[in-house]
């Protein structure tokens, strides 16, 4: 069905005098189960058909998108995506929308289950996750998400791709006695595959451990940083660090062989990893690369989408993002390789130091050094001897996240995957531990 309205949505450019178009449609169903204060609260879904079209006049470009699928609301859409276009000035980097090219269609990217998953299922996870809250007498709030769609670009090219795509994810936040709070949560493809019960347990211990914190003061601390933390940094070398456009303007720290990070570190856009949620192609229909971002702490590649591309004469990578696109190309599929230890092997080697569940409300202080700020949150442990003894009240910083990578001294074997919110997508990561990482001061919880 999404093949055939973009066929006819491509056919309708053409016909209002465009010399070459796109049309990417999403045809997609996402369904959210909330809960607060071990109580379910919401059940909410959607069913919706995105339609994108962009039309190419020479090098004038004019793009529209909508969600009406009939003829006359196509029509109007090629109108209005032509007018656009010849407002639009000459975009003298453009050369052309992608020819046809083949696209291997990545294993793992949909599961029936997930399609098919009902509220039903949804609230049975979130009751598992409230049973584990009230067992440490918490207070459980998060969510229960199912999503599936069936993705296609077509353009006047010959480019023709299609992809079902699902994904799900239980999240948790609880709250406890003594202050304790605690988090954990999972994302698959197969909703089949995630452990709800584990996930309620994980943040219940959290939560349990972290009640009554002490005061430590700001400093320079040795840190083992949880998947969820570690997500945070490479979500943020994603976003400033290997997007081809940042580099052609200069904002970014990129340079070929340029050292950045521990030679234990290395960082890849994946779309087939299926740790994470596996992808095909981009929204060019573009079939996506593996690309190495950092092999062994070094600067390799970067991903590309046509216009990035075309700058360099090179092909593109396949991250193009939907047009119009004034932010470059995305890694939306980021997986950090694993280590030869075990999270309790890396945990074990903190003499004295701190175990960081995860970083909240971080922003860039200095996006080419990566120069990050936020704060801990949800599970900040005292270290001492690789076992955990005291909670500590959570600690903001300022720290740069190459640096931090820099001071990589092990990396654990095993691996999950994270949510990374709309921008990023999935991505998969270890837990790693840091030798200095820079706190500048302290909370009151």
């Amino acid at each position: 069905m999404t093949s055939a309205i973009a066929d006819r949505a491509v056919a309708m450019a053409l016909e209002a005098g465009a010399s070459q178009a796109e049309a990417v449609v999403v045809d997609g169903a996402r369904a959210l189960t909330r809960f607060a204060n071990n109580e379910l609260h919401q059940n909410v879904s959607e069913d919706d058909v995105w339609i994108n079209l962009r039309f190419v006049d020479g090098q004038r470009i004019g793009v529209a998108s909508g969600n009406s699928i009939d003829d006359e609301a196509l029509e109007r859409l090629a109108r209005s995506a032509a007018e656009t276009a010849r407002l639009q000035p000459e975009q003298e980097w453009f050369r052309s929308l992608p020819g046809p090219a083949p696209v291997p269609l990545a294993e793992g990217a949909f599961a029936l289950a997930t399609a098919e998953a009902d509220p039903e299922l949804r609230a049975e996870a979130a009751a598992a996750v409230i049973a584990a809250a009230r067992a440490v007498e918490a207070q459980a709030f998060g969510l229960a998400e199912t999503s599936a769609e069936t993705i296609s670009v077509v353009n006047s090219l010959g480019v023709d791709v299609s992809e079902q795509r699902s994904r799900a994810r239980v999240m948790t936040v609880m709250m406890g006695p003594g202050g304790g709070t605690g988090y954990a949560e999972q994302v698959a493809v197969d909703v089949e595959a995630i452990e709800a019960s584990a996930i309620g347990h994980e943040a219940a211990q959290r939560t349990a451990a972290m009640a009554n914190p002490i005061e430590l003061p700001a400093g320079d601390y040795p840190v083992v940083l949880d998947h969820y933390a570690t997500m945070d940094l490479a979500l943020w070398l994603g976003a400033v660090g290997f997007n081809a456009q940042d580099v052609q303007e200069q904002q970014s720290f990129f340079e070929p062989g340029k050292v950045v990070a521990s030679p234990l570190i290395s960082l890849a856009d994946d779309g087939t990893d299926q740790l994470g949620t596996p992808a095909s192609f981009d929204y060019e229909g573009v079939a996506k690369q593996r690309v190495p971002l950092l092999e062994h702490g070094v600067c390799r590649a970067l991903v590309h989408d046509s216009k990035s591309a075309a700058a360099e004469g090179v092909p593109s990578t396949g991250h193009a993002l939907p047009a119009p696109n004034p932010w470059g190309p995305n890694p939306l599929n980021l997986s950090m390789a694993p280590g030869e230890m075990s999270r309790e092997e890396v945990l074990g080697g903190l003499e004295r130091g701190l175990l960081v569940t995860r970083f909240h409300y971080t922003n860039a202080v200095h996006p080419r050094q990566v120069r990050i700020t936020g704060m801990t949150k949800d599970g900040l442990f005292l270290v001492e001897d690789g076992k955990i003894v005291a909670p500590v009240r959570n600690l903001r910083f300022t720290q740069s996240y190459l640096d931090a990578l820099a001071a990589v001294e092990a990396v654990s074997r095993e691996r999950r995957a994270v949510d990374g919110d709309d921008y990023l997508g999935t991505i998969v990561v270890p837990a790693l531990r840091i030798g200095s990482f820079s706190f500048t001061g302290t909370t009151e919880h």
